[in-house]
């Protein structure tokens, strides 16, 4: 689902927040008013659906916020961070709504967070290497468009049902 942005000129971290915020909405916005069968329902081969699209992005946001840029061990993550296929995993339990607002509930940390520190604050990623704060907003705005396109791709897929 295409969102606009908000936001389209202004100070270089307000335009990269924009961004993110209208990519997150636009990932949620792929799930929301689905039913939960239809949410599920796996259309390709891997994990892939629109539900777990969401519930991997929060785990994307918690392995960034939470845990690298906040420095919080396993326990004080608020919810799933393993990374993988793992990520994708949504149970039985779980409702549309659930993920969502977990998602929700997650990204409003990751603001927090992100509050404290400058566009060029430095961690080291075990994988990545040294990153800023800008790569991590940069990394999450091309990695949520690209599963908003794969939500894209699904939603089209159950409306040809």
């Amino acid at each position: 689902m295409y969102v606009l942005p908000e936001k389209t000129t202004g100070p270089e971290r307000e335009l990269l927040e924009a961004m993110l915020d209208r990519n997150r909405l636009a990932l949620v916005e792929n799930a929301r008013g689905l039913s939960e069968a239809d949410a599920r329902r796996r259309l390709v081969p891997s994990l892939t659906t629109p539900i777990s699209l969401v519930k991997h992005a929060a785990v994307a946001e918690r392995r960034w916020f939470q845990w690298l840029i906040a420095g919080l061990d396993e326990a004080g993550i608020d919810g799933p961070s393993t990374p993988g296929d793992a990520s994708f995993v949504v149970t039985e339990e779980e409702t549309v709504a659930d993920v969502i607002a977990e998602y929700e509930r997650t990204s409003a940390r990751s603001r927090e967070i992100a509050a404290g520190f400058s566009l060029d604050d430095r961690w080291t990623h075990p994988v990545v290497g040294e990153v800023t704060l800008r790569f991590v907003y940069l990394f999450l705005i091309e990695e949520l468009a690209r599963h908003t396109g794969h939500g894209d791709i699904l939603r089209e897929q159950l409306s040809d049902r």
